[in-house]
């Protein structure tokens, strides 16, 4: 692949519960640009994954675990863009999802998470700093949001 193409799609999971009042924050471990920092899930696509919607599953089912159950609106995302110590380019679609059931159980990749109240992120730290705009994009969306376009993974 020419390197003046490359860049990585890291898929972002913004995971909501309780009437879209709490969001899900994972504290990254061993990571090069965000260690000991709290973020979104999820992450880049896989040659294999065969889709987005395949990708974000498994990324949801490695990171917190197969038996949590959420429903994500595949429809729209937010975008950001995103440049690594290493200079990889990044591509971050953050996607809206829900929280229907299940224990949260994190992989080596995270140490902690929390469910952080939306109206107190802007105090919450250490997070990466895109975290309060990128909420705020997709609370925007929830209004266009039909109930039969969530797809459970």
């Amino acid at each position: 692949m020419d390197e003046k193409y490359a860049f990585a799609n890291c898929q972002k999971i913004v995971l909501f519960r309780n009437n879209n009042s709490e969001v899900l924050l994972a504290k990254r471990k061993g990571e090069a640009d965000y260690d000991g920092v709290y973020s979104f899930v999820g992450g880049k696509m896989e040659v294999g994954d065969g889709g987005i919607l395949e990708g974000l599953k498994r990324e949801k089912n490695e990171e917190i675990g197969e038996d949590t159950k959420i429903k994500i609106w595949p429809i729209f995302n937010t975008m950001n863009f995103f440049i690594k110590e290493d200079g990889t380019n990044m591509v971050l679609p953050h996607y809206y999802a829900r929280y229907e059931s299940g224990e949260i159980k994190l992989n080596e990749e995270y140490s902690d998470y929390k469910w952080v109240r939306v109206e107190k992120i802007a105090q919450f730290e250490p997070k990466v700093p895109t975290i309060g705009e990128e909420i705020e994009k997709l609370l925007r969306l929830v209004n266009l949001i039909k109930e039969e376009e969530l797809i459970e993974i």
